[in-house]
């Protein structure tokens, strides 16, 4: 009987992350000027150490099991944060590349065809690590949630970048504090 309710808890949690994400989704963004001040950059460095399973096996070895507990939990917190700033900031590349999309230059088009899909793939990835974090909430010592969303950001920032060299070469696009 508890399982059954856990089961559905997990479901409807799903079912309002999956809406919430749509229903953004579909909100138009104006500009590209005020599309890029709405892109939050992300310390990549102190992401990639949160999700480092080799920090967390340090930590493993360092702590008591009761404040090893704490700390992931805290870790995985803020593992969500970051990647809730990818997953909008993966928003806003989606409309600055649709937006580029219709751009006379051939290898603008396709740079820009190729930040949508990587944004694309991004936000759902986002959205699927930012469910699994609160899972591992629950269990601190479950697996890796968000790795492949730091793998899409690293990808994601090289074609937004590269797009941003296209259309303007002075104003580059940052969506990274350390690149």
């Amino acid at each position: 009987m508890t399982l059954a309710i856990i089961l559905v808890l997990a479901a409807t949690v799903a079912l309002v992350v999956i809406l919430r994400i749509t229903l953004s989704g579909s909100l138009q963004l104006s500009g590209n000027a005020s599309l890029a001040k709405q892109i939050q950059p992300i310390d990549v460095a102190a992401f990639r150490n949160l999700v480092d399973p080799a920090e967390d096996d340090y930590l493993r070895r360092r702590l008591p099991a009761s404040e090893f507990r704490v700390v992931r939990r805290e870790r995985l917190r803020a593992t969500a944060a970051y990647v809730r700033v990818a997953g909008s900031n993966a928003a806003v590349l989606v409309t600055m590349g649709q937006n580029a999309l219709s751009a006379s230059d051939a290898h603008t088009a396709e740079a820009a065809r190729q930040l949508v899909n990587d944004a694309l793939l991004l936000r759902r990835n986002a959205a699927f690590a930012v469910l699994r974090i609160y899972v591992a909430l629950a269990w601190p010592n479950s697996g890796r949630a968000a790795v492949p969303v730091l793998r899409g950001y690293e990808r994601l920032n090289g074609a937004a970048m590269l797009l941003g060299r296209l259309q303007n070469p002075a104003a580059p696009v940052r969506i990274s504090a350390t690149w």
